[in-house]
């Protein structure tokens, strides 16, 4: 049997182009054939690839992390409207560090600075920002951040996990099974998360800086009301080719 009729009977849609990626990426047939069997296995593609294709940009990836989605890059376009060179930007519960690293590769002078509670993603994550010259903390959101950045920060960019709880359950298996709990788990109503980081985001956020927060379509109006509730006007933005949902929040 064929590589691509391997992955097909397995479930993987894109069969063909997972086995030219496979094939590319493997170094010898012994490899090629253990990488192909983790991907038969559920293992996401990414994780055994080692990277993941990211607004242009390969970022690294290891086991036991949050892979990043098309769809995130929804919030990297707003996020690029509205920074400017030189700009403070945070990338809270970053996981890999895809948002802050696409945004240093689109505007080139950012001063940049990420962290998760993590520690894989904490080491992915400073792989992927190295290049952008971005310092990466581990800890519980704002807990390991210096308090120099307090009320310098002009984008505070956060995937922070938004699914609920008894949802999680539902999920494919190879985000569920294969990604960290930590990493998708948004509470009950899947907005424990964004409630925790608006709540504090007006200490960090310089004059007339901006959240932008992930959600999903179902939790977009609890995000705005957080963001609301804690002084910041919230402004829900859809793309529905990405399938992606992102709530803007401005500082006055």
């Amino acid at each position: 049997m064929t590589i691509i009729a391997r992955l097909r009977a397995a479930g993987c849609v894109f069969a063909e182009d997972e086995a030219h990626l496979l094939t590319a990426e493997a170094r010898t047939p012994a490899e090629l054939d253990a990488m192909v069997q983790r991907r038969i296995d559920g293992e996401p593609l990414e994780v055994i690839l080692g990277w993941a294709e990211f607004h242009g940009l390969r970022i690294v990836v290891e086991p036991g992390v949050f892979v990043p989605r098309r769809r995130s890059e929804l919030l990297v376009r707003h996020a690029l409207t509205l920074a400017r060179p030189g700009a403070v930007v945070l990338d809270l519960c970053c996981g890999t560090g895809a948002l802050g690293a696409a945004i240093a590769a689109e505007l080139g002078e950012i001063r940049l600075y990420a962290a998760d509670i993590e520690p894989a993603a904490v080491r992915c994550a400073r792989a992927n920002v190295a290049d952008a010259g971005g310092e990466v903390f581990e800890g519980d959101l704002y807990a390991p951040l210096p308090a120099s950045l307090r009320g310098r920060v002009d984008l505070l960019v956060v995937n922070a996990p938004y699914v609920p709880t008894d949802a999680i359950a539902m999920m494919p298996p190879e985000a569920r099974d294969h990604e960290p709990r930590v990493a998708l788990d948004g509470g009950q109503d899947g907005v424990d998360v964004h409630r925790r980081v608006a709540a504090e985001a007006p200490q960090w956020l310089a004059p007339d800086g901006h959240l932008l927060i992930e959600t999903g379509e179902s939790q977009a109006a609890s995000t705005a009301e957080a963001m609301a509730r804690n002084g910041l006007t919230p402004e829900v933005s859809t793309d529905d080719e990405l399938y992606a949902t992102i709530v803007v929040g401005a500082r006055g």
